[in-house]
């Protein structure tokens, strides 16, 4: 008699849709809008609690580059592309600079178009990484479909946040 294989627990069917530079943004998010209704005043308004809150994204994502996650990105980066460790390493930096610019005034809207353009120049990487399911930390790589939306929203986040 075949054995029934028990169902996927919800955990491991929501995992793929659980994007952590997402959940991580959205929190910041209401943290600072949090401080700023109890009266830190810079963050009384959503445009700028909304590019801080960018700018930790940028940094979390940022760091991916350098730390454990390091070896999973590098597999992420489409073939045509070159050396896949200077490319990691590269993005990495560029993120950390995005975000440096989100946080002065001066260099914010420039900040949010190069951000914006940069998450356009890295969504080929999410394609190979949907495909080709590629794990991260042991979770599957999202959907291509949720993903595209994802990246859809972080780029008119950042433009909103940034270009007004």
């Amino acid at each position: 008699m075949a054995r029934a294989v028990p169902a996927p627990s919800l955990t491991a069917r929501l995992s793929p849709y659980l994007v952590a530079p997402l959940l991580l943004l959205v929190a910041v998010l209401l943290v600072l809008r949090a401080a700023g209704a109890l009266g830190v005043s810079p963050l009384a308004d959503w445009r700028t609690a909304t590019r801080f809150a960018l700018a930790v994204m940028f940094v979390f994502t940022a760091a991916a580059h350098f730390g454990r996650q390091k070896d999973s990105l590098e597999r992420m980066v489409p073939s045509w592309m070159p050396s896949p460790k200077w490319v990691i390493a590269v993005t990495g930096v560029l993120e950390l600079l995005g975000a440096l610019g989100l946080l002065l005034p001066i260099t914010t809207p420039l900040a949010g178009i190069y951000l914006a353009v940069l998450l356009v120049a890295m969504f080929p990487a999410n394609i190979k990484a949907a495909r080709d399911q590629i794990m991260l930390d042991g979770k599957p790589a999202t959907p291509l479909w949720f993903r595209t939306l994802v990246q859809v929203a972080f780029v008119a986040i950042l433009l909103w946040a940034t270009l007004a």
